[in-house]
């Protein structure tokens, strides 16, 4: 028997699934989905099973699909949970749809250089739910929408990914991203700080829809050689790993038109469910700044998405 009908799929206030059997159906939008292995842990440190993953992404498909619609999803999965430290969880990505895919589920072709992928669309709330069936723990996006034939729009946002080489916390990648944001605004573009879930901070820039990939991609790189010059001490902008010890790395290249970011909302593979999670610049001030789990971004979902507010300003300028 569903537990969800055509009529109640718009409130997502409340979590899909009660606690309960192993096994159940749920028809959402017309679709229906057997999800199975709900109480199977998928975060042993926490205790966070399957159940918890789905009602997670049924709670901010609202928020997720707003920045992820009609984006080709790359996912990772972690079919048997994360592990632990002493003992990970295999992993790995996948772009393909797949076989097992639902007919149901939106999909768009991508041609690369040497092989074309189908991806899947996270359009819609069901496909959350079915990527949470199938272990999907983190979904990664580009910066960029497609039309139904496959052709890339224009980028419509430019990201920097702060990553902390050995020796730096996550206060250190909020000193880097408040400069970040000063450059950024010096190219006229209002910056959104998003707490990535893993160890450092993304920057996110809406743009207009005039900008081209290379200029998104020269202008990140730029920014990025900018910020190591002025502040040699703490930030690098290249790629070698040995030269990241006690600095930020400005990891640019996701501008690349083939390039993917883990999407803002997303769960994180950790030691715990913690989530890409858009903040506030005075949060980012804040000497407390940390990482938020699946259960404190849930508790955000009563105020304002920030990226949403900076997306929509733009739209009405």
């Amino acid at each position: 028997m569903a537990e969800k009908s055509d009529a109640d799929t718009a409130d997502h206030s409340e979590p899909l699934l009660e606690q309960g059997p192993r096994s159940r159906t749920v028809e959402i939008d017309g679709h229906r989905l057997r999800l199975t292995h709900l109480d199977k842990v998928m975060y042993p440190q926490t205790g966070t099973t399957k159940r918890d993953v789905i009602n997670f992404y049924w709670q901010v498909a609202p928020r997720l699909i707003a920045h992820a619609h009609d984006r080709p999803v790359t996912r990772k999965r972690w079919v048997n949970g994360v592990g632990t430290s002493e003992e990970p969880g295999e992993s790995f990505f996948q772009k393909n749809t797949g076989r097992d895919t639902p007919e149901w589920v939106p999909r768009v072709s991508i041609e690369y250089v040497r092989k074309t992928n189908e991806h899947p669309l996270v359009n819609e709330p069901a496909v959350l739910v079915w990527l949470g069936q199938t272990a999907t723990l983190e979904i990664h996006t580009p910066q960029w929408r497609a039309y139904r034939t496959g052709r890339r729009h224009r980028p419509d946002r430019l990201v920097l990914d702060l990553d902390p080489g050995e020796g730096v916390g996550l206060a250190g990648c909020a000193e880097v991203a408040l400069q970040a944001r000063e450059a950024l605004a010096d190219l006229g573009l209002d910056a959104v700080p998003v707490t990535s879930g893993s160890k450092g901070i993304h920057i996110y820039a809406p743009l207009d829809g005039s900008w081209t990939w290379r200029k998104a991609s020269d202008s990140a790189h730029e920014l990025a050689r900018s910020l190591e010059s002025e502040h040699a001490d703490r930030v690098v902008a290249t790629m070698g790993r040995a030269e990241r010890a006690g600095k930020v790395f400005i990891d640019w290249s996701q501008n690349n038109t083939n390039k993917t970011t883990v999407a803002p909302w997303s769960l994180r593979g950790r030691l715990r469910p913690t989530v890409a999670v858009p903040r506030r610049w005075e949060e980012v001030e804040d000497s407390q700044l940390r990482q938020l789990d699946h259960v404190e971004a849930l508790e955000r979902l009563s105020e304002p998405d920030p990226l949403q507010e900076v997306i929509d300003r733009l739209k009405r300028d």
